[in-house]
């Protein structure tokens, strides 16, 4: 392979290791915040899902999307993918809490 591939090549992936870093660090952060709502909601006995909420969400995210320039049916299957894992979250949490309720 010539070398100003190579190199050229290496800087774009060093961009994309960056980029997937930071996605990592904004899930992680996304979660920290969910995890206080799923605390705020067992604490008042809500249910762990808000579909009005989730769907203005996906609405949203869609929009951002098309003005990013970003595929929205990949976005809109990106954020049910991680409300899902919310939801999970949400139901374990009020598990516990009813758990420590009894």
């Amino acid at each position: 392979m010539d070398a100003s591939v190579q190199s050229e090549l290496t800087r774009l992936r060093e961009s994309i290791d960056n980029i997937d870093a930071a996605v990592v660090h904004m899930l992680a952060e996304r979660f920290k915040a969910t995890q206080q709502v799923g605390f705020l909601k067992a604490e008042h006995h809500l249910p762990p899902a808000d579909p009005a909420r989730e769907a203005r969400q996906i609405t949203r995210l869609r929009q951002l999307a098309k003005s990013a320039r970003l595929d929205p049916a990949f976005a809109e299957k990106l954020l049910n993918f991680i409300i899902a894992e919310v939801i999970r979250h949400h139901e374990t949490i009020a598990g516990e809490s009813r758990g420590h309720d009894a």
